[in-house]
């Protein structure tokens, strides 16, 4: 009788600061019950064990910032089965895709004292800008359960069972009560992918974004209603831009409100 071999996993980083992946170790015990399902062949945040592939599940956390990493994305699509994107770095190119509406030589030239020794590429790009990507998982940083889910879905052969509804969906279920109706606090709720439990109108605190755009996100209505409320146009802009700047219906959104003075 043979023996069914375990799918291997491969945890990949990029341009990130490894909060996905530190979600990931931060399942404890559940992840323990997935080590027992699979074989975690390559995962240095947390085992300086390598097994070569090819791979039946990589997870890749972070963005593209350099020519280096533009062609190592291509070899780890070669070897991977499934591929999932981890995190806003990966999905949308992150916080550090805010270089991508400026000068990035400017920047390197006021921060390094020798500029010349920096090889950088001129935007930070998610990963489905380079290869194909089998799933996406957004978040800064990701949802674990959602990761699990993901996981779980692939050892069972179905389809993997994640929210495609907006953080007021999230609001709503746990009884908070709007920050923007009742004070007037700027959100991006009604825009953003759920994921979170709404966490931050929680705690009185207007949506940042960190999941990105929902499927059929309705920014211009939702400019328009900051608007009514007295905001200016760079005050829109800055709001669009955080952790998910670049994605599309964002960065197209923050673009329309864009000032010289910006």
């Amino acid at each position: 009788m043979s023996i069914k071999r375990k799918p291997k996993l491969a945890v990949w980083k990029f341009a990130s600061c490894d909060g996905c992946q530190l979600s990931l170790l931060d399942c404890e015990d559940e992840l323990l019950a997935v080590a027992d399902k699979v074989d975690v062949a390559y995962f240095p945040e947390a085992s300086s064990r390598v097994v070569k592939g090819p791979y039946d599940i990589s997870l890749v956390e972070g963005s593209v910032t350099t020519q280096h990493d533009a062609k190592r994305i291509q070899k780890i699509r070669k070897i991977s089965k499934l591929l999932i994107t981890i995190g806003a770095c990966a999905t949308a190119g992150g916080i550090q895709a805010l270089r991508n509406f400026k000068d990035v030589k400017e920047y390197i030239s006021l921060v390094y004292a020798k500029p010349q020794y920096i090889e950088t590429l001129d935007k930070s790009t998610p990963i489905a800008s380079h290869i194909r990507v089998d799933y996406e998982l957004r978040g800064c940083p990701i949802n674990k359960r959602q990761l699990l889910e993901i996981v779980s879905a692939y050892l069972n052969e179905r389809k993997p069972n994640t929210p495609s509804h907006s953080v007021c969906i999230e609001c709503k279920r746990r009884g908070t009560v709007c920050v923007m109706v009742a004070k007037g606090i700027p959100c991006l709720g009604p825009v953003t992918h759920a994921g979170c439990n709404a966490i931050c109108p929680s705690y009185c605190r207007g949506c940042y974004g960190c999941y990105g755009p929902m499927e059929t996100p309705n920014t211009a209505s939702l400019s328009q209603k900051f608007s009514d409320s007295g905001l200016n146009n760079d005050s829109i802009m800055r709001i669009f831009r955080t952790f998910n700047a670049c994605a599309e219906p964002f960065r197209k959104e923050s673009e329309d409100h864009e000032t010289e003075e910006a």
